[in-house]
């Protein structure tokens, strides 16, 4: 196993949302890199480097649906996962139908998303 981190991308409107993901992913080793908006993380062209992304659904501009499209366009081996506050069984199988690791409601446990973050970074 090489020693380089696994950088993990975290895409959410909510700053307090992104400062838990970000101190979370950290602390388990991951290098963290976090966006407010997905249309940000699309433009900073990060997702040529990213082992892993997390995304909120709704978000202004582009939503998380979106992204994951763009994604699998782009870097179609790249896992996504999701995390949402809205129970919408609708676009919960759409991300999964889209090939999403995994689709969590907030409040999320923290371990739970740990190990599907290591599932899809050692399954990709």
């Amino acid at each position: 196993m090489d020693s380089k981190k696994r950088i993990v991308m975290g895409v959410d409107d909510d700053s307090r949302m992104r400062e838990a993901i970000e101190s979370l992913l950290e602390m388990a080793g991951y290098d963290a890199r976090v966006f407010s908006r997905a249309d940000e993380l699309v433009r900073s062209r990060a997702l040529a480097t990213a082992d892993c992304v997390i995304t909120d659904v709704r978000m202004p501009g582009m939503d998380g649906i979106e992204l994951q499209r763009r994604i699998k366009v782009d870097y179609p081996k790249l896992p996504v996962i999701f995390i949402s506050a809205h129970f919408d069984d609708e676009i919960r199988r759409q991300a999964l139908d889209g090939g999403a690791v995994d689709f969590m409601y907030k409040p999320f446990d923290g371990d739970a998303l740990l190990r599907a973050i290591d599932r899809a970074v050692n399954n990709s």
